[in-house]
């Protein structure tokens, strides 16, 4: 009987010694003070993706379509040949006034030298002049003309829609095909009249797509409300390349509005205990894990705190050895706030 109440009370002298070694061990906790922090006030809005660069190219000429070289879909490069029409005609005219550009040219070069020696007149070398103006400008023109007959792409984009049938014949500015650039986006949104001033003094926003925020380029907002729903158009443009994203998808814009103050701790702070949030409160009187409800992230790696915090106080900045200490009953002495 006493062998085995001499050896409990000397695990029982060993465990408190343990415990008492580990206590004094751990190190003051570094905290960070609960602060108030400039940050933006939004409104959100619903909006609609939309390409900066959409287009329907027409018929410059009248003709019947020969070739048509892309189809709905088709990624296209700026200058690719989309349509091609017949051109004997445009071609044949193109001909011959290269022709007499040709003839006109070299008569006005050989008046030109007889001209410097006095052989020939003053209005001699002035007509020649003229007609090999009026022969470079019918070669102007008829160049233009059979290039007319090549449509092609103005910019890197996919086609959306085509109006039109190899053999048909098309008439001078006829719809031929409708494409768009995915490398420019925006997000278009219609604003009530009371909040339009605020977002022309603050001119920033974010634009909110799934799975990613990005901030707006630029704001383009109309000057002057509709008549009928009395809201202004807000037009934000997107960073170049954007993945994932196409014209027509819905998004959100957060438009900033104005600032205001809210608490906040560094978001490390924080510590998740199944479905509770909490902090580490360092007090005169010691340690203790406080409930909190938090609000959205702020930037420098922070977060609102909407409830269970007042200014000043001092949270742990590592849960995982407050919880630690917590738990041995040690000491916990303040560090130096960050």
């Amino acid at each position: 009987m006493r062998y085995t109440h001499a050896r409990a009370l000397f695990w029982l002298c060993l465990f408190a010694s343990l415990f008492i070694a580990a206590a004094s061990a751990a190190g003051p906790l570094a905290t960070a003070p609960v602060i108030y922090t400039e940050v933006v006030r939004e409104r959100v809005f619903d909006a609609q993706i939309e390409a900066v660069n959409r287009a329907t190219v027409s018929a410059q000429v009248s003709g019947r379509v020969e070739e048509i070289r892309f189809d709905v879909d088709d990624y296209v490069v700026k200058g690719d040949v989309l349509i091609r029409f017949r051109d004997r005609e445009q071609r044949a005219r193109f001909e011959r006034a290269q022709a007499r550009f040709e003839e006109a040219e070299a008569e006005f070069k050989r008046i030109e030298e007889v001209f410097g020696k006095g052989v020939v007149s003053r209005a001699a070398y002035d007509r020649a002049a003229a007609r090999l103006k009026a022969a470079r400008a019918a070669l102007a023109e008829a160049r233009e003309a059979l290039e007319n007959t090549v449509v092609r792409a103005p910019y890197n984009g996919i086609v959306v829609k085509r109006h039109i049938e190899v053999g048909e014949t098309a008439q001078r500015g006829q719809r031929l095909m409708t494409g768009l650039s995915l490398e420019q986006l925006r997000a278009t949104v219609q604003v009530p009249q009371n909040l339009i001033n605020a977002i022309r003094k603050q001119r920033r926003a974010r634009v909110i797509l799934p799975g990613s925020v990005v901030p707006a380029e630029k704001l383009v907002i109309s000057p002057y409300a509709d008549p009928q729903s009395h809201t202004f158009e807000v037009r934000a443009r997107l960073a170049a390349s954007v993945p994932g994203i196409y014209p027509g998808m819905l998004a959100k814009i957060a438009f900033a509005v104005g600032g205001e103050r809210r608490l906040s701790i560094p978001l490390r702070a924080l510590a998740r205990r199944s479905e509770v949030i909490g902090v580490y409160v360092q007090s005169e009187t010691g340690l203790v894990l406080r409930q909190v409800r938090v609000g959205r992230p702020l930037p420098g790696d922070r977060v609102e705190i909407l409830a269970g915090l007042e200014e000043g106080e001092q949270v742990v900045l590592d849960p995982v050895a407050a919880a630690e200490q917590l738990k041995l009953g040690a000491p916990s002495p303040a560090a130096d706030g960050e």
